[in-house]
């Protein structure tokens, strides 16, 4: 009689663990689709963000575009094309042409970028600096790259600096807001274009480029829901 007594507390005590495994599993799982949901709704959100910016964007510059010798890509970089325009060969201070653009450009690509519609969802707004692979002189593979980096580094800081000292309201009201987020990237070649589409042949003009860049805080979002679900 004892033995089946002890074989029923056994049994109830499994049963138990079993309650308690199960709710674990079930509370697990309901985490888990609870946070696929706020990735999903926060994917959902970026993509609405990104369209809408890129719609003001052409707004606001698509009627200035053709004689910046610039474009908008569907990520919202606006690309500055023509380096006969932008720099000197070699060299990194800003043409008076480019400062001319800068000086209209920058201003009202802020008030969109600083409007309570984005600033609070912008991570960081960055100038990239691009070279081509080529050199003036002829000189190794290493050196080329390194050349290179550190000429596109300095455009983008001379394109930084420029813009941050225009004399504008907009730009010294998002002053403190533009030192959070206003970043400058020399990217060197990593980024080439190509005349190909088997991009066998790169575009030694095109390539030499410069595009500002503005960076959503989505992937601090989502980092951010899996910290807290660990």
């Amino acid at each position: 009689m004892k033995s089946n007594n002890e074989w029923m507390s056994i049994s109830d005590m499994m049963s138990g663990l079993m309650l308690i495994f199960m709710f674990i599993a079930i509370s697990f799982m309901i985490q888990v689709q609870s946070d696929k949901d706020k990735m999903k709704q926060i994917a959902i959100t970026y993509s609405k963000d990104k369209q809408e910016l890129n719609s003001d964007l052409h707004s606001e510059f698509d009627k200035d575009l053709r004689k910046w010798e610039a474009i908008i890509t569907k990520n919202n970089s606006i690309v500055f094309n023509s380096p006969s325009v932008l720099f000197g060969i070699g060299k990194s201070h800003i043409k008076r042409k480019f400062k001319n653009i800068l000086n209209d450009f920058f201003p009202r690509y802020i008030n969109i970028l600083y409007s309570k519609k984005y600033k609070n969802e912008i991570d960081e707004i960055r100038i990239e600096g691009h070279t081509s692979k080529s050199w003036k002189h002829s000189l190794s593979s290493n050196e080329i790259y390194l050349k290179n980096m550190q000429l596109s580094q300095d455009r983008a800081n001379h394109v930084l600096s420029y813009c941050y000292r225009i004399d504008n309201p907009i730009i010294d009201l998002s002053k403190k807001w533009l030192e959070q987020h206003f970043r400058a990237n020399g990217m060197a070649f990593a980024k080439l274009k190509y005349i190909d589409k088997n991009r066998t042949i790169p575009d030694n003009i095109k390539s030499r480029r410069v595009e500002f860049r503005v960076e959503m805080k989505t992937e601090e979002k989502i980092y951010k829901i899996l910290k807290a679900s660990e």
